[in-house]
């Protein structure tokens, strides 16, 4: 009998009619703080400093966005107004240069938003907003999907391995990777997670926990170096992870440190899953090796909480992301179903 239990997960972003309200989550877990902000740079710079964060939540934040920038541009014509906005998507491109989701949202506001004002600046403004309030309720209703896509692969009394954050934290609501877990829980089955603390900013220890603990569900944190461990001693059943970019071929970028995961998954038997909305494909890219990735700040990784851990002068290497071969992804779960190898096949149809 399914649980009539919902499993609810806070609102990451949103539009509040003339700006934009979001969770600050570099406050977490120590506490809930809501911003607000009517300046797309200002938005920008939070996206940038991963107040939000998620390859779904920084598509609807960069579209809310392109809202903002047209309610504040002093253009009086359509030609003026669309290209301050494009000057802004722009701008807000450059914040993540990894996840594909937020280009994808940009482009398609700004696409549609042309097409509907009829060159008049008054409904170029409207369509704006109107296009992007519609992807931020589409985002929520994708992860409910995802979520119902993957819960018939969990089974009763499994425990998921889960690394960095793919909650409703991830996006407008819900989630990828933990959205399968909540339908999972929601369908009447016991569902147990271990999430991964994921260095060098903890967005497992901070996030995925506080919202995991937030909804009453089982889980034990474990730092990245432990996951091996907890597999070969079978205290993981499945791994479930989500993605800022999937290649043609299937293979996927997410957080650092993903890819041992996969690594250790195939070593011990054990299903390794990939969870993300349709949005983050990217059939451009012919492989993985094509996709960009981010690297940050030093300073992430030589302290933590503004308390140096490293001497003075030690070079970092401190990629955001890393890339996860196709060959070791068991199925690419998605809004529109569950896809199986080979993926250049099964997901585009080639």
């Amino acid at each position: 009998m399914a649980d009539e239990r919902r499993v609810e997960t806070p609102r990451t972003i949103e539009w509040l009619g003339d700006r934009v309200r979001l969770i600050d989550q570099t406050r977490l877990p120590g506490r809930l703080v809501y911003k607000e902000t009517a300046d797309y740079r200002e938005l920008a710079e939070s996206i940038r400093r991963l107040e939000v964060r998620g390859a779904p939540a920084i598509g609807v934040a960069g579209a809310l966005g392109l809202a903002l920038a047209g309610l504040a541009s002093d253009a009086g014509d359509f030609d003026g107004v669309r290209r301050n906005v494009a000057a802004a998507a722009e701008y807000l491109a450059n914040t993540r240069p990894t996840a594909v989701n937020l280009r994808w949202a940009l482009d398609r506001v700004l696409e549609r938003a042309t097409e509907s004002a009829g060159g008049v600046a008054s409904a170029f403004r409207e369509a704006l907003v109107e296009e992007a309030v519609g992807l931020m309720e589409e985002d929520r209703e994708l992860s409910r999907r995802i979520g119902c896509s993957g819960a018939p692969l969990l089974d009763d009394g499994d425990t998921v391995l889960t690394h960095c954050n793919a909650g409703g934290l991830a996006t407008a609501e819900y989630g990828t990777a933990l959205a399968v877990v909540y339908a999972a829980i929601e369908a009447g089955k016991e569902i147990r997670v271990f999430a991964d603390e994921t260095r060098p900013l903890l967005q497992g220890a901070r996030l995925t926990t506080w919202e995991l603990t937030q909804r009453g569900i089982d889980v034990t944190l474990l730092v990245d170096g432990a996951a091996a461990s907890a597999m070969a001693r079978g205290l993981i059943d499945k791994v479930v992870v989500g993605a800022d970019r999937i290649a043609a071929n299937g293979d996927v970028a997410n957080k650092i440190g993903t890819m041992p995961l996969a690594v250790a998954a195939r070593r011990f038997g054990i299903p390794f899953y990939v969870a993300a909305p349709f949005s983050t494909l990217d059939p451009s890219l012919s492989s993985g090796a094509k996709i960009p990735i981010e690297e940050r700040s030093p300073d992430e990784v030589t302290g933590f909480g503004g308390v140096r851990t490293a001497p003075e002068g030690v070079s970092v290497y401190n990629p955001a992301f890393d890339v996860t071969p196709a060959e070791l992804v068991g199925a690419i779960i998605t809004d529109s179903g569950v896809f199986r190898p080979p993926y250049e096949k099964t997901l585009f149809g080639g």
